[in-house]
Formats: structure tokens, sequence, C-alpha cells
């Protein structure tokens, strides 16, 4: 519980200083304040995002249980009731701005450039029949 309250402060401090500074960038100008909110509530997820896959690339591969408590971090509601990797990374693809193509059959023609999600979508997966 404690942690869940420590997390939730530090989300919130990082989220609203980054909204200010981008407030600060447009001169202050009223109205736009809700937009600068969501984009860095966007731009802290993608940064927990980046953390977990270079987590991954120093401590092994991913897994149901790890994508679900990034899944949770950011704020996805219900992720316990999703178990497959598939249908987590492309939750969590969409709650962070980025097309859901995790493991698609479009992957090969993916426009996301700066996808973090690319090695471990392009692994070779087995399926047992």
């Amino acid at each position: 519980m404690l942690n869940h309250a420590v997390k939730s402060i530090n989300q919130h401090q990082w989220i609203s200083e980054a909204a200010y500074y981008k407030a600060e960038a447009r001169a202050f100008e009223p109205g736009k304040e809700l937009a600068d909110w969501l984009e860095a509530e966007i731009e802290y997820y993608k940064m927990l995002v980046a953390l977990y896959i270079s987590i991954l690339e120093e401590d092994g591969p991913m897994t149901v249980l790890s994508l679900q408590q990034l899944a949770a971090f950011i704020g996805i509601p219900n992720p316990a009731g999703l178990f497959s990797d598939i249908e987590l990374v492309r939750t969590i693809q969409n709650a962070t701005e980025h097309y859901p193509c995790f493991r698609s059959e479009i992957n090969s023609m993916c426009k996301e450039a700066e996808c973090g999600w690319k090695a471990e979508c392009r692994k070779l997966v087995s399926v047992w029949y």
C-alpha cells in the first residue's frame, strides 16, 4: 500500500512538473492546460515502458506477470484479466499512443520507427498444436 502511495505521489509530481514546463514553453496561453497534462502523462508512460524494455534487455524475457505489472503501473484497468503477452503489449502500445501491432501480420510493415518493442516483436515464436 505504501509503495502505491509513493508511486502515485512521484507520478503526479513528475506529470505536473512536465505539464508546467509545457505550459511555460507556450507562454502559459490559457485553455490548453488539459492538453499539457495529457501529453505529459503519455510521456511518463512512454518513459516507464522504455525503462521496462531496457530492463528486459539486461534481465531476460518478458513474462505475462511483468507485463501485467507494467500495465497496472501505467493505469490500464484490470490488467490481471489479460493473460496473453500479445494482448498486454498491444494494450500498452495503445495506452502510449503507439499503433497496437505487436506480433501482428503487419509488423513487417510497421511504421513505428521509435518502437521499443521491435526486438521482442520480431523474436521467433513457436506455437504448439
